[in-house]
């Protein structure tokens, strides 16, 4: 349930109602702080009863720690990233010196639509929070590329596991509840037309019919709330990563960019 989304926990920061419950109890942190504090929150729904989108990637990251004894970031690094090579990846930027330079700015969209003006982030997160799974990760594009093709090529898990992986796992009701939020939010699934059938699995959201001149069905996706995006088509062997650091989230510049990338990449490559 913490994968898929379907335990009922919401970011309290986009939820008005877990914000009118935040305002009444006197609470002072939110998950934007990345504390255990912060990711508390009532439930929306019985677990399993629903769909909705939070903070349940920080509490498995958290599950991961009790079992392994490690933190997130440690463990990580030594079964993912280190394996793979991606030497720019991590959740302080600070503790990798090569890297604190070339950390991004914040960039946010002007009111013209097309200009970028650097911002303060909407993150305060202290030295002593936690390993945020779920919203706490800095990359580039190589290195997430990097990991991609690591799972396309089985050097990370087998191509059964993979299957496992990409398997959907909402039912109806749990769909319904997924595609309304995505219509709602208009940015968990900007890459598809919105007749497109979503789903979501144990690693990302799932389209379940194929997208023309993209993507084939049951490939996962996710995107970020700085706008960078992730495909793997594990049918076709294709996966891209478009990393950047601009808000707010769904900003159609980006998309349209994705769009293009993608539709571009299954061009010269498959001859679609």
């Amino acid at each position: 349930m913490l994968l898929t989304h379907t335990v009922g926990l919401g970011y309290d920061v986009a939820d008005p109602d877990l914000m009118k419950w935040h305002k009444a109890v006197g609470r002072t942190v939110t998950n934007l702080d990345a504390t255990l504090d912060g990711f508390t929150t009532p439930l929306k729904f019985t677990p399993g009863e629903g769909w909705y989108y939070g903070t349940a990637v920080d509490w498995a990251g958290q599950a991961l720690e009790r079992i392994t004894g490690k933190r997130l970031g440690a463990y990580l690094s030594e079964n993912i990233f280190a394996p793979c090579g991606m030497r720019d990846t991590g959740f302080w930027p600070k503790k990798l010196p090569h890297v604190a330079e070339r950390t991004a700015a914040w960039q946010h969209r002007g009111g013209d639509g097309s200009s970028l003006a650097p911002g303060p982030g909407t993150r305060n997160v202290a030295e002593d929070a936690i390993d945020s799974g779920g919203a706490g990760l800095w990359t580039t594009a190589q290195d997430y590329g990097a990991f991609l093709q690591a799972l396309l090529s089985g050097a990370l898990v087998s191509k059964e596991t993979l299957g496992e992986m990409a398997m959907p796992q909402l039912d109806e009701k749990q769909a319904k509840m997924l595609k309304e939020i995505a219509d709602l939010w208009g940015s968990l699934a900007v890459e598809f037309s919105s007749d497109m059938e979503l789903n979501h699995s144990l690693a990302g959201c799932v389209n379940m019919s194929d997208a023309p001149g993209k993507r084939k069905k049951g490939s996962l996706q996710w995107s970020g709330m700085c706008n960078s995006h992730w495909w793997m088509d594990h049918e076709t062997g294709v996966a891209g990563a478009l990393i950047v650091q601009s808000v707010p989230h769904g900003d159609p510049v980006v998309s349209r960019l994705y769009d293009e990338l993608e539709k571009a990449v299954y061009r010269e490559l498959l001859g679609q």
